[in-house]
């Protein structure tokens, strides 16, 4: 069996970041990403202004991910359509590209990174492999995104019609580039809603929560999207620039809304293994990094007994943003509420920027 004092599992944004810091700080660590490169996240890829500036104070340029920038939001309900600026801008980017990015910079910074390695299983503060080898921790970094680890899955509810992501490729075209480029659009739809941004390499990102039920309804994905794009026709102008060939990736069973408020010494819960924003805030991805931040910066301060307290001021400082962004859902999931919630932010698109201030999670200075 191997010992190391800090085990980060997984190579995503928290854990890249969680790395990097412990790098810079010369603390004993080791990360292990289950993918021997790097693959592309499903993941509506939003970096809002606050993110971007955390990221900027780690050294990661926001150009070095996308040069254009998002400076309006779109909002689509049924013939209803309404238009707003952001606070400041944010960008779009692909999860291979950002998950590069960190990754490069946290070995750099001298982290001691092992590819290749997947987890069967977690018992305590020791990780057996699927070799059937075992890594023993005094902390444990839990960095796995959606996916639970056998041993520590998240305690959610179940939900008789739970949500499901769902992402598809649109693009490259200029004419798409013309409907989209500069905004992030947000299609609401019966029990379900739908993201759009072009990323750095020019195509659009559409990623999709919906309910279980109606892609049960539809009887396949693409099925489901062609019935999406018939109810919602502004949405199926942009799905008509999906190659025959573009896969459909998807993810089961996503628990928007939970987070973990307590945890077990030594146990660190970082990105969506913390918390799971519902997706239409656009927050995923900050808190994914700010959860890498802080738990770094609280093992380093008070060691794996900090894990605690490191887990409940998490959850506190998300409290408001949850509240606020699940109200927005359970609106935006049912046309009627969908239609008045446009019709809203048409008549006062200030509106919009409250509720994207809302729903960003507190920044913690590197060094708090």
């Amino acid at each position: 069996m191997r010992r190391t004092p800090a085990l980060i599992v997984g190579g995503g944004p928290a854990g890249a970041t969680a790395a990097l810091l412990l790098a810079r700080a010369r603390a004993p660590h080791l990360l292990i990403e289950r993918s021997a490169e790097t693959g592309d996240a499903l993941c509506g890829g939003f970096l809002s202004w606050r993110t971007l500036e955390t990221l900027s104070a780690i050294g990661i340029r926001p150009s070095a991910l996308n040069r254009d920038h998002i400076r309006r939001l779109r909002l689509f309900a049924g013939q209803r359509k309404a238009e707003a600026w952001l606070p400041r801008p944010a960008i779009a980017v692909s999860r291979w590209r950002l998950d590069t990015l960190l990754l490069e910079h946290a070995i750099t910074a001298g982290a001691v990174v092992e590819r290749g390695v997947a987890v069967r299983g977690v018992e305590g503060l020791t990780v057996r492999l699927a070799d059937e080898s075992e890594i023993a921790a005094d902390a444990l970094f839990l960095t796995t995104g959606k996916h639970d680890v056998r041993g520590l899955a998240r305690p959610v509810e179940r939900d008789d019609d739970p949500a499901l992501g769902l992402r598809v490729r649109l693009g490259p075209s200029d004419a798409l580039d013309r409907m989209v480029g500069g905004t992030i659009e947000l299609h609401l739809f019966d029990r379900g809603y739908a993201g759009l941004a072009r990323q750095e390499d020019g195509t659009v990102n559409c990623c999709m929560a919906v309910h279980r039920s109606r892609l049960t309804e539809a009887g396949s994905p693409d099925a489901l999207l062609d019935r999406l794009g018939r109810e919602s026709p502004r949405l199926g102008d942009r799905l008509a620039y999906r190659a025959n060939s573009t896969a459909i990736d998807a993810v089961a069973n996503v628990p928007y809304g939970w987070r973990a408020t307590d945890t077990a010494p030594g146990l660190f819960r970082l990105g969506d293994q913390a918390a799971c924003i519902p997706s239409l805030a656009g927050e995923g991805m900050g808190i994914a990094i700010e959860s890498g931040l802080r738990a770094a910066n609280a093992y380093l301060r008070g060691g794996p007994e900090a894990a605690i307290a490191y887990q409940q001021r998490l959850a506190r400082d998300l409290a408001r943003p949850f509240a606020v962004a699940g109200t927005i859902r359970a609106a935006a999931e049912r046309p009627l509420w969908a239609s008045a919630l446009t019709w809203a932010v048409r008549l006062t698109p200030q509106i919009a920027g409250i509720v994207a201030r809302l729903t960003r999670v507190t920044h913690m200075p590197l060094d708090a």
